[in-house]
């Protein structure tokens, strides 16, 4: 089950909260970029960034340079997909179909280098399955250049809107029309880099993941 604190507690639309971790783990699972809300020098400073997840820890990256890292204590990330638009009859009632998930906790600087590794493993694999046993890894320079971070999971909150929309009693009468406009999100062909050396093939989890066109 997901926490109940005062940061997780919903005010508004109690009935969108979901209390299974799963559900947490399948947002977070789903998503490719995170936003990772940190105050720097006394500002709020939200970033996009990837993130990868071993369990129920976060990790994210970035250069050792990176201001909204370096600031890192206490952080809320969060994790959106939009599903669809929700036309009603309305103006007032329009909504919009999501999962969301929402983390607040204290991140870490991850200084152990076995769970450094894995974390930078975890943020690979999480963007392209297979990717990490493909390319070259980093090395010491690249290593001593990146900072990464872990944020627990303890923390959390999940939010899901699905369905119709909800008009008035009145308003279903009016002859405007109602519904959803999904949102449905794909992979495209892949793009070979120009300089690609000739006969190196297309790696399968490559392959497999983009357009038909593409296999």
């Amino acid at each position: 089950m997901l926490s109940t604190t005062p940061r997780t507690s919903l005010g508004r639309s109690k009935e969108r909260g979901r209390t299974d971790r799963a559900d947490l783990y399948a947002v977070l699972d789903a998503g490719l970029i995170c936003h990772l809300g940190v105050v720097v020098d006394g500002s709020p400073m939200v970033v996009p960034t990837g993130y990868g997840r071993v369990g129920d820890t976060l990790y994210l990256h970035g250069s050792t340079g990176t201001r909204s890292l370096r600031a890192a204590g206490e952080v809320c990330v969060t994790v959106t997909h939009v599903d669809g638009i929700v036309l009603a009859r309305s103006a007032f009632h329009h909504s919009v179909n999501y999962r969301s998930a929402m983390i607040y906790g204290t991140a870490r600087v991850v200084d152990d280098p076995d769970e450094r590794w894995e974390g930078l493993r975890a943020l690979t694999e999480h963007l392209a399955p297979g990717q990490w046993d493909t390319v070259r890894l980093p090395d010491k320079k690249e290593l001593a250049g990146t900072t990464v971070i872990a944020l627990s999971l303890a923390e959390a909150s999940v939010k899901v809107r699905q369905g119709p929309p909800n008009d008035d009693d009145e308003d279903y009468a009016l002859p405007v029309w109602a519904g959803v406009l999904p949102l449905r999100v794909s992979w495209g062909t892949p793009e070979p880099d120009p300089r690609l050396a000739p006969g190196i093939p297309m790696p399968s989890h490559i392959a497999e993941r983009g357009a038909p066109a593409a296999r």
